[in-house]
């Protein structure tokens, strides 16, 4: 589990917690999207219901990503 500290909207300071291989995968679609991972983050987290934990709907995002390929 890797647990990285993000800052959300340039103000908000928070931590998500990922296994490695969805760290990967988000790194690689900031890359590809070519965005920072707090503005990927960002982006996340204003679409998410905000029920959801911010780290699984990291994690949706993330498959949702994958299936669209």
């Amino acid at each position: 589990m890797i647990k990285k500290s993000v800052i959300i909207a340039g103000r908000h300071n928070t931590s998500i917690s990922l296994e490695a291989e969805f760290f990967e995968e988000l790194l690689g679609i900031c890359k590809e999207k070519k965005l920072s991972l707090n503005a990927l983050v960002t982006e996340i987290d204003a679409n998410r219901e905000k029920k959801e934990n911010l780290s699984s709907s990291i994690r949706i995002y993330i498959l949702n990503h994958l299936k669209k390929k």
